[in-house]
């Protein structure tokens, strides 16, 4: 059971979880882990993984349909992509779950530092207007898909920080359509290792619940900021990739007992 001042900070945490992944196509479980460990307060490592898995998995979908409406999905390179991830994550999730927890927190603050260099990186880029999968750009598709997945599947997180750039270098789409096409592969990756950490008995459905419910609003905004500021967009990741990196000193201080 969690308290009341639990479930609001829940609320609020979820809210800004469902906005990064609108707004950006990630940062859900990037955003989620640590306010979920350290705002909200759950002393497990591990729940807070597998619980911000169906989450942020259950956003992402929900914001994917926001997406798809727009008609900026790339649904033959998303599928493939994500068809590929899923292998990757569920091979990933079996060996985290293995690690101890305080160990992964410390992993996964490392790996926030180099998602935060990758959107300062990538972002930037153009890309083509209109791409479909092809002969061409499946191995990169395939091959990207299943190393994103593991690493997705091994840290609990939906990835989108990593699926963005990586759809763009497989097949130089342009960033608005890698955002919308990433949360099909954030979807698919985040429900196979949410799948994997309930089967283990790692996940809280109410706070689960909670943070569904502040993502579905928070998303709805993100979606509708990501229209209107698609011109600014670098500047937001520039914010975001900056708040990224302290959050990412913060856990490394917190974990690796530097002080």
């Amino acid at each position: 059971m969690i308290s009341a001042m639990q479930g609001l900070l829940g609320l609020a945490s979820g809210s800004l979880v469902g906005f990064s992944l609108g707004l950006v196509g990630g940062g859900g479980s990037i955003l989620a882990v640590p306010l979920m460990v350290y705002v909200v307060g759950v002393p497990d490592a591990h729940l807070a993984i597998g619980t911000s898995a169906i989450a942020v998995a259950t956003n992402a979908a929900f914001n994917l349909s926001n997406h798809a409406r727009g008609g900026t999905v790339r649904w033959s390179c998303a599928l493939t992509f994500a068809a590929a991830g899923i292998v990757g994550a569920f091979v990933g999730s079996i060996f985290g779950k293995m690690l101890d927890g305080q160990k992964l927190l410390a992993l996964f603050a490392l790996v926030m530092l180099v998602i935060a260099m990758l959107m300062l990186k990538a972002r930037s880029r153009v890309g083509l207007p209109d791409v479909r999968m092809s002969w061409a750009n499946m191995p990169a598709v395939v091959g990207l898909g299943l190393a994103t997945g593991t690493l997705s599947g091994f840290f609990g997180i939906g990835g989108g920080f990593l699926i963005v750039p990586a759809l763009m270098l497989a097949t130089g789409m342009s960033i608005m359509n890698a955002v919308s096409s990433s949360l099909v592969a954030v979807t698919a990756f985040g429900l196979t290792t949410a799948a994997s950490y309930a089967y283990s008995g790692l996940v809280s459905w109410e706070l689960a619940g909670l943070f569904i419910a502040g993502g579905i609003v928070g998303g709805l905004i993100g979606t509708r900021s990501a229209r209107l500021l698609a011109e600014r967009r670098g500047a937001l990741n520039i914010v975001f990739a900056a708040v990224i990196v302290a959050v990412a000193i913060y856990m490394l201080v917190r974990n690796l007992s530097l002080f």
